[in-house]
């Protein structure tokens, strides 16, 4: 039953939208899996597959923050599900979070607000 199944979170501690999402689940009673992505990184199936869920347009997969800058990147090569995956792979610190599956695993939203993930809930 899908029902069953945990939702998935992408998780990075230092986030406070991160932590708030993860709280907010827990309030709620959701059997949820946390994967801290910067130590258990993701692969390319698990980005395609967070690409292929998420309602937005890829390059929003990419945080545009002072590492990005720091690392000389621009935007405007970071558009395509492949340029993300590519970009992801070599610098996961870059994966905006928290990004959270719901229970069926088809759907997935980056819940920046944190409360966003109350639209994953059944």
């Amino acid at each position: 039953m899908a029902a069953t199944e945990p939702m998935v979170v992408y998780f990075n501690p230092v986030c406070s939208k991160a932590r708030g999402a993860v709280e907010i689940l827990q309030d709620k009673g959701a059997n949820i899996e946390v994967i801290e992505y910067l130590k258990e990184l993701p692969t390319r199936a698990d980005l395609e597959r967070i690409l292929d869920a998420i309602p937005d347009p890829p390059s929003a997969l990419v945080r545009k923050d002072k590492r990005f800058k720091e690392l000389g990147l621009d935007e405007a090569d970071y558009q395509t599900k492949e340029q993300v995956v590519a970009v992801l792979l070599e610098h996961p610190e870059l994966m905006e979070r928290p990004v959270v599956f719901s229970t069926s695993g088809d759907r997935a939203l980056i819940c920046r607000p944190s409360e966003m993930v109350l639209d994953l809930l059944d």
